[in-house]
């Protein structure tokens, strides 16, 4: 039977690591997703998995030893965050184009410099483009269901890529929540055993890991990837369907709130999509018509759901936790812009940067961007399209 427990983030994910109990985990520590692999190397300590748990050098060499167990046909992962994750760059590519389903718990934390350790969306917005499924969460109990929904994500045949967990760093990952987490025996029987096809140490099958590519043939592969990210949309569907069953509780590549007939909308990733959602709330009391898309699935990124979500809209606010300094906004406004212009999307829309480095996010903050959006609404100018919130001077360069 599920229970009711209070557990942080990073402990929520861990268990549901218990629970799945991996063949391989390579570990190195760095803040704010030590947790992890501190209370899994607990489990393995008390005989709870059976676990090849590894202490490596650095997060380049725990991918790499995540690359190493999964092209012999284990099921591995491992956990990172920041400057760990930026280590790993070279390797995440590796395990992308090589197909193999490696889970990647991702504690997002801003990246240096300067040095910082709060949450931002710097790390994991960084590896967007490396190949790799990004599923977020909002707050614990969600980082927990899509650690157990991962593995049948990425290990379905039709997909076969590596995917990451993300959560946000301190505000989920430290933060204590009352939140329900399965039994061990159903999660188990979920996740169900890793039956590889193609494995190096298969002795009937000859097989190769990461060759080189010359011309005539790289472009073909990297097509194949992207037709698996294409599949990977409906694969994270119907597993969250099968999972809507064993928990109750129902997921898509996005989440909708009250935007049946919302005219003024925020895009958003993470957990500032809770305080959004007080906002509305409370804007709601007063009648006024506002809603929120927020976005699971970055990748493969749902287009034409968020597009459709926001057809009846007067005006958006698409929220960016990450610069990506190309001087036209951040990664979430690019590619929410792109989709609604591809789909005839009449809204007017900003992209607004906010919490970088772990810059407090209120309600207050939240009203005043449906504030803002009325009021461009009404004038039927945006202004600037693309603006920062929260800033202590808001002369600053």
């Amino acid at each position: 039977m599920p229970k009711r427990v209070l557990l942080s983030g990073n402990e929520a994910v861990a268990t549901a690591l218990r629970q799945i109990n991996p063949d391989v985990f390579p570990a190195f520590p760095i803040t704010p997703s030590t947790e992890i692999p501190q209370y899994f190397s607990n489990y393995v300590s008390n005989g709870l998995v059976d676990t090849e748990f590894i202490t490596v050098e650095s997060e380049h060499s725990s991918m790499s030893a995540a690359i190493g167990a999964s092209a012999a046909g284990a099921r591995a992962l491992t956990a990172t965050s920041s400057a760990g994750l930026a280590f790993m760059w070279e390797v995440l590519g590796v395990a992308a184009s090589s197909r193999l389903p490696i889970a990647l718990t991702a504690v997002c934390r801003a990246l240096t410099g300067p040095l910082n350790i709060n949450c931002d969306h710097s790390d994991t917005m960084g590896a967007k483009d490396s190949g790799w499924i990004q599923i977020y969460a909002e707050n614990n109990q969600e980082a927990y269901d899509n650690m157990v929904m991962a593995y049948n994500i990425a290990e379905n045949k039709d997909v076969r890529l590596p995917i990451m967990i993300c959560q946000d760093g301190f505000i989920t990952s430290h933060a204590v929540n009352d939140m329900e987490i399965l039994d061990d025996m159903t999660v188990k029987d979920f996740v169900g055993e890793y039956e590889p096809e193609d494995y190096l140490l298969n002795p009937n099958e000859t097989f190769a890991v990461g060759p080189y590519a010359v011309s005539d043939y790289y472009m073909e592969s990297r097509k194949a990837q992207a037709h698996a990210m294409e599949n990977a949309k409906q694969v994270i569907l119907d597993v969250a369907k099968d999972f809507e069953k064993i928990s109750g509780r129902k997921y898509g590549l996005i989440e909708e709130y009250k935007m049946e007939d919302a005219e003024y909308a925020v895009v958003i990733i993470g957990s500032a999509a809770g305080t959004t959602k007080d906002a509305i709330d409370h804007m709601r009391e007063n009648g006024e018509k506002v809603g929120l898309v927020k976005i699971r699935s970055f990748r493969p990124f749902p287009g034409k759901e968020i597009a459709k979500a926001l057809k009846n809209c007067k005006a958006v606010a698409v929220m960016d936790r990450s610069e990506s300094f190309s001087t036209n906004g951040g990664p979430v406004g690019a590619e929410t812009m792109q989709a609604m212009y591809i789909e005839k999307c009449q809204a007017l829309a900003i992209n607004i940067m906010y919490g970088i480095g772990g810059r407090d996010v209120r309600v207050e903050d939240m009203i005043n961007v449906y504030e803002t959006l009325k009021e461009i609404a009404r004038t039927g100018e945006t202004g600037d399209v693309y603006r920062y919130m929260g800033l202590r001077d808001k002369e600053a360069k």
